[in-house]
C-alpha cells in the first residue's frame, strides 16, 4: 500500500489545524483561570507540597477512598483556602496538597489535622517539598532558554546539512508537536489538575530531538531521490521518500512507545506525567514527520518553482518586446 501524502495534504493540514486550535483555546482558558497556559507545579511557582498516604496496615484505616471535600474542609480550617488538592495513590488512599510556603510548625499542624480527619498516615510515604519563588523563576527561565537554544541549533544544523527551507519547515513541524503536547497538558491541567514540572521541560526537549531525527531521515531520502531523478515532480519525490522510510518510522516509534507505556504504567507517580508527555510528543512527532514536514516542503517547492517559471516567462516577454521596438 502506497500513501499519497502530498495529494491528501489538505486532510493532514486540517487535522493538525484542528488540534492546534483546540490547544490554543485550552491554553487561553487556562491563562484566564490559572494565570498560566499550563497548571504550574511547585518547581515553577514556589511554595510547599505535601503528600501523604494512609497506613493500610492498620485495621479499618483504608476501607473508603479519600474524599477531596474532607481534605478541603481541613485545609480551609488551617486558613489555606487557595491550596491545590489532589487525591492520588492506589485506591485513592493518598493526597497531594500544594499551598503557600509553610514553616515546620504549620506543616505539623496541617498533618496532624489531616490525620485526625482521614486516619493514620504511613510515615515512609510522606513527602514534603518546599521551593522558593526565586528558584521557580530560575528553573522556568533556564528551561525556556534551553528550548530556544535547541531550536536555533536545529535551524543551523539543517541549514548546513540541507537548505534553509528544509530547516524552516522542520521547525514548523517541531512547533506543531510541541504546541499540541502543551495543549493536551493544558486540558489535563484544567480537567484533572495535572501540573507541569521541570521534568516536563526535559520531555519537551526530548520530543524536539526525536521529531527532528525522524524528519531528517525523510529529508535524506528526498535529497537522494532528487540526485537520482532531478527532473521528477517534487510531489512524487516526497511521496516516494515517505513511503520508502514509512516502515522504519512506524517501527521506531512503535518500539519507543512500548517502552514509554511501560514507564507510564509502572514508573510511579514521579515519572507518569513525564512519560505521558513523551508518548504524546513522540506520536505527534511521527505524525508531523510523515504527514506535515514532507507535504509542506512539496507545497513550498511547487510555489517556488511556479514563481521561477513566471519570472522567466516575464523576462522572455520583456526581452521580446524590446527587440520588436
Amino acid at each position: 500500500m502506497k500513501l499519497s501524502v502530498v495529494k491528501q495534504r489538505g486532510l493532514w493540514w486540517a487535522i493538525s489545524a484542528t488540534l492546534i486550535i483546540i490547544s490554543i483555546v485550552a491554553m487561553v482558558i487556562s491563562w484566564q483561570q490559572l494565570g498560566a497556559p499550563l497548571r504550574p507545579s511547585l518547581d515553577f511557582v514556589g511554595g510547599t507540597r505535601l503528600q501523604f498516604e494512609r497506613d493500610c496496615t492498620q485495621p479499618n484505616n483504608c476501607t473508603q477512598p479519600i474524599e477531596t471535600s474532607d481534605v478541603r474542609e481541613v485545609v480551609d480550617a488551617q486558613k489555606l483556602n487557595n491550596s491545590s488538592i489532589q487525591v492520588v495513590g492506589k485506591n485513592q488512599q493518598g493526597i497531594s496538597i500544594r499551598t503557600k510556603t509553610l514553616d515546620v510548625e504549620q506543616r505539623t499542624q496541617l498533618q496532624t489535622a489531616l490525620s485526625q480527619k482521614l486516619g493514620a498516615f504511613d510515615p515512609k510515604a510522606t513527602q514534603i517539598d518546599t521551593v522558593g519563588p526565586t528558584l521557580g523563576r530560575q528553573l522556568f527561565s533556564q528551561g525556556l532558554l534551553a528550548l530556544v537554544v535547541s531550536f536555533a541549533a536545529i535551524v543551523i544544523y539543517l541549514s548546513v546539512r540541507f537548505q534553509l527551507d528544509y530547516a524552516v519547515i522542520a521547525i514548523i513541524a517541531l512547533f506543531h508537536d510541541v504546541l499540541i503536547t502543551l495543549g493536551v497538558f493544558s486540558i489535563l491541567g484544567l480537567v484533572t489538575g495535572i501540573e507541569v514540572d521541570s521534568l516536563f521541560v526535559v520531555a519537551i526537549l526530548t520530543i524536539t530531538g526525536f521529531s527532528v531525527t525522524d524528519t531528517v531521515v525523510i529529508y535524506d531520502r528526498i535529497r537522494e531521490i532528487l540526485k537520482l531523478h532531478p527532473n521528477d515532480r517534487i510531489d512524487k519525490v516526497v511521496d516516494d521518500a515517505i513511503n520508502q522510510t514509512l516502515t522504519r518510522s512506524i517501527n521506531t516509534t512503535f518500539t519507543v512507545l512500548l517502552t514509554l507505556f511501560s514507564l507510564f504504567l509502572f514508573g510511579g507517580e514521579t515519572l507518569r506525567n513525564f512519560s505521558l508527555a513523551l508518548i504524546i510528543g513522540f506520536t505527534m512527532g511521527a505524525y508531523s514527520s510523515i504527514f506535515i514536514a514532507g507535504s509542506l516542503l512539496a507545497w513550498w517547492r511547487e510555489r517556488k518553482s511556479q514563481s521561477q517559471v513566471g519570472n522567466t516567462a516575464e523576462s522572455i516577454d520583456t526581452s521580446a518586446s524590446s527587440q520588436d521596438s
